[in-house]
């Protein structure tokens, strides 16, 4: 069976045909290795390695070790073209090969210079020294090709000197024993070589030092650490087992701590020089680097990671593959986009690799020779050359335009743009350029003409570097003429140019705009219909990137999004600092989209409401579960812990701006347990409210807990039961009934519920809980009198609806168990009709009202309205208020 394998394959590989007629394969091992995948123990068995090492015969290491890739080829194509294995087994197969090579030459090559000279040891921490080996490109992604050569940076802890007789600094140490790994891979000998090692991508490449130090690396990167080599480092892998910091060194280099869009035009030049290189050396047909080949589909997979991975942790990922179906997942890019790209990009490999095998050559040039053209077809399953060509052409052309969709095109320099006077004229002819302002239909000319002065002549644009400079001259002719292109274009071109002015320190938001017109002129409209939204840009800019998404506009998967938050969270280990920042621009985010949705009229005000209450849901459990785990001395994997939301958050009526209403219960018997839960619900605060480098998530207002201010942080279910019962006074009640458990511990949050409705249904005093709601309601006219402009706080406005439906759950509940639902307001008011509590048609037209003033409220919030102009519809909504009022209360309504 073994050898018709063997047999069929070989018209399709000279070299492995010449092996077999020069007998230098062993049949009988391979007919073992042709059945299955081989892994790291087979190399492993394949001789005696510790006794060579022991023996110090460096020369029958290295016959071996060319022996043994020998073998390891004719597995691997063996398998690959008799369609028994598949691509990821071929590159997993040779990156496993290449790792044991180079630690079986490492630790000979060690130890022999050890005998010679002693143990390296840290001048710092006096321990024993080891070199770790960083393997770079397609090694690094676990992506190696059958003929590649291997790219490996040397790196060794610390600066010191070995130990023996013969003295030797670490640096001169390492130095030999680098030498003489890249000797016993690297030299052509009768047997062949393992692999070509290129160590140019070592800090200063060939005229840099072969082995550095860590500290030496961090310099390095974080003084002449150049663009291209983050894409370089992106791969990095380190392949020995020793310890090191070098990932810890390495990542801030590689992943920006936010939204890099100036990876967009320096993978642009780096892949300008690979195409002239290609055009230059005659390469078109090269399927690596010519149009469409696979450096382009790599290219596309690490822009998005040079641009994201520092915010998203769960894309510092290695291999390509990997990386598109991350993407995909994280819905950057669209599903049946990225399953076209794997498959090209897997066709393109297998292409790769045949070329390959033909004669165990570093070749990605598609062959000219008829024969070895048919031929090659066959291989890949194909009649012929002309059938192969076209599915060839047709995956290339596919990559080739994602690629130039993904990179997008240079932006032209727009000093040439008709509008570029009005900036690089100023100050001198600044009467000329205002009235060109004026003549674009700008009213406000003489203040936007000032404000492009002042942001000219100011320190902080003085201060730009020379491109962030450049870029911010291009974009104010552009940014001109979109605000005069909208609506409301005077306030539109104030905001961006505070926008501007306010990011302009961060080049790479400059960049972004310059490279994403479409872009420009979506962020100019939401920022004439809002300045909430213009002014929350300013705060998080890092939501640009938002704009982009190809979900933007489709209704948020709270499952999909919770999971992907719990992968990033998870991403970042034990990064408390980290954590609280993912938190946080994945609220931003969500946030923003719920807004651009809105401002589009995509959402009702209650659907919103339900919307950003499944966020604040949703932060408030992932929070609570990494801030347990920050907590010291905890006794559980699990809190015996719950959070509560009262008002806006409990009733589902969330606005942009609300702040939460949290309590925090506990029911745990363990001895410390009152100190452990204060410290979490401490953290847990800080987690919410703290403010980051990424801004904030919520305010937090804990002051509903037993005894306010004055309580305790968190509180046992037992007390919280008992001051419920005992204590707590008529307007703790009626915030009772707008609670509801978040996360945490099911089990309290059933034992809440259960004293919720002990509380909200048990007999009360009608007459007494009216005028404990009224004089509630009245203590409430020094600090917000109800004036009629005010929805909120006018006499049959937003308060008033509320405190009638509370007094009707307080009152009413025991006999009416539907009103115990926290459906909200407007559900309750139905609720209450049906039940014959209040009058039905009253009931719609105070539901009609209320909802009437919550969109008043969230327009004034969002869409820069100011209060609420006082007309006859709006007098009309306050009296069935005031009406209902009457009738719940008994008594007409006091308006001081």
């Amino acid at each position: 069976m073994s050898h018709s394998i063997l047999q069929s394959v070989l018209p399709y590989s000279p070299w492995l045909a010449r092996q077999l007629d020069n007998q230098r394969l062993n049949l009988d091992l391979l007919s073992d290795w042709f059945t299955r995948p081989i892994t790291p123990s087979d190399y492993q068995q394949f001789t005696d390695w510790q006794n060579l090492q022991l023996n110090e015969n460096e020369e029958e290491l290295a016959k071996q070790l060319r022996i043994l890739r020998r073998h390891v080829l004719a597995q691997i194509m063996t398998r690959d073209m008799a369609r028994l294995s598949d691509l990821a087994e071929v590159t997993r197969t040779i990156t496993e090969f290449a790792d044991f090579a180079v630690n079986t030459a490492l630790s000979f090559s060690y130890e022999y210079y050890t005998d010679m000279y002693g143990t390296p040891i840290g001048h710092y921490t006096q321990q024993p020294q080891f070199l770790s080996v960083v393997a770079m490109g397609k090694a690094g992604g676990f992506e190696l090709n059958v003929s590649s050569d291997i790219d490996l940076i040397f790196i060794y802890p610390e600066k010191g000197s070995t130990n023996g007789k013969r003295e030797r600094t670490n640096q001169e140490f390492f130095t030999k024993v680098g030498q003489k790994v890249i000797a016993l891979l690297d030299e052509i000998t009768a047997d062949g070589q393992v692999f070509r090692v290129d160590m140019r991508l070592r800090p200063d490449g060939d005229s840099g030092a072969l082995v550095c130090s860590e500290t030496a690396l961090e310099q390095y990167l974080v003084t002449q650490g150049r663009e291209w080599e983050r894409y370089a480092w992106c791969k990095g892998r380190v392949v020995t087992p020793y310890p090191n910091d070098i990932q810890a060194i390495v990542r801030p280099f590689v992943f920006r701590k936010y939204l890099d869009y100036n990876a967009y035009q320096a993978m642009r030049d780096l892949h300008r020089q690979i195409r002239q290189e290609v055009q230059k050396r005659g390469m078109t047909e090269n399927v690596k680097l010519g149009a469409g080949g696979i450096r382009e589909v790599e290219f596309i997979a690490q822009i998005f990671q040079m641009i994201r991975g520092g915010q998203n942790r769960t894309l510092q990922l290695k291999g390509t593959q990997e990386t598109l179906h991350k993407l995909a997942e994280l819905t950057i890019l669209p599903y049946e986009i990225v399953d076209k790209l794997l498959s090209a990009y897997v066709f393109l490999r297998d292409v790769e690799h045949r070329l390959q095998y033909w004669d165990d050559q570093q070749t990605q040039m598609l062959p000219e020779n008829e024969s070895q053209q048919n031929l090659l077809a066959q291989s890949m399953g194909f009649a012929d050359w002309q059938a192969f060509s076209g599915c060839l052409n047709e995956h290339r052309t596919f990559v080739n335009q994602v690629f130039n969709d993904v990179l997008g095109t240079e932006s032209a320099n727009d000093e040439s743009h008709e509008l570029a006077d009005i900036w690089h004229n100023l100050p001198d002819d600044s009467n000329m350029e205002m009235q060109k302002l004026a003549d674009l239909g700008f009213q406000a000319a003489h203040e936007l003409t000032e404000k492009l002065i002042q942001l000219k002549q100011s320190n902080k644009y003085r201060q730009l570097s020379t491109q962030a400079q450049h870029r911010l001259d291009n974009l104010i002719p552009r940014v001109v003429e979109v605000a005069a292109a909208g609506e409301n274009i005077d306030a539109t071109l104030l905001r961006l140019l505070g926008f501007l002015e306010s990011v302009s320190r961060r080049s790479s938001y400059l960049a972004f705009l310059q490279q994403h017109s479409a872009a420009l002129k979506k962020v100019a409209d939401l920022m004439s219909q809002s300045a909430w939204l213009a002014e929350y840009l300013r705060l998080h800019p890092i939501l640009l990137d938002e704009l982009l998404a190809a979900q933007l506009m489709q209704p948020i998967d709270w499952e999909q999004v919770s999971r992907e938050l719990s992968g990033s969270l998870n991403a970042c280990g034990d990064d408390t600092e980290e954590k609280m920042d993912v938190l946080r621009h994945f609220q931003h985010a969500q946030i923003f989209h719920l807004t651009v949705q809105d401002l589009a009229g995509m959402w009702t005000v209650e659907a919103l409401s339900d919307e950003l209450s499944h966020l604040a849901d949703a932060v408030l459990m992932h929070t609570l579960q990494h801030a347990w785990q920050n907590v010291p001395k905890r006794h559980l994997d699990s809190p015996k812990f719950a959070i509560i939301a009262y008002g806006k958050l409990g009733g589902k009526e969330l606005g942009y701006a609300s702040d939460l209403d949290l309590v925090y219960l506990y029911d745990d018997d363990f001895s410390e347990a009152v100190d452990i839960y204060s410290k979490l619900s401490r953290r847990l605060t800080t987690w919410l409210s703290g403010s980051t480098g990424a801004g904030m998530l919520y305010d937090v207002d804990l002051r509903l807990r037993p005894n306010g201010d004055a309580g305790f942080l968190a509180h046992s279910v037992a007390a919280f039961e008992k001051y419920q019962h005992e204590q707590a006074w008529t307007w703790e009640h009626q915030a009772l009934t707008r609670a509801r458990f978040i996360c945490g511990d099911t089990q309290i949050g059933a034992k809440f519920e259960n004293i919720r409705h002990e509380i909200l249904t048990q007999n009360r005093d009608k007459s007494k809980l009216k005028q404990d709601i009224i004089g509630m309601r009245e203590k409430m006219f020094a600090t917000h009198p109800p004036v009629d402009d005010n929805v909120k706080y006018a006499r049959g406005g937003v308060v008033d609806v509320e405190f009638i439906v509370q007094y009707l759950v307080l009152s009413q509940s025991q006999y009416e168990p539907k009103l115990l639902e926290n459906y909200g307001n407007i559900a309750l008011l139905k609720i209450a009709a049906e039940c014959g509590l209040i009058d039905k048609n009253l009931a719609e037209n105070c539901a009609t009202a209320y909802r009437h003033y919550r969109q008043i409220q969230h327009n004034k919030n969002l869409r820069d309205w100011k209060r609420a102009e006082v007309n006859e519809e709006l007098l009309q909504y306050y009296d069935y208020i005031r009406k209902l009022w009457e009738q719940v209360f008994d008594e007409s309504v006091k308006f001081a």
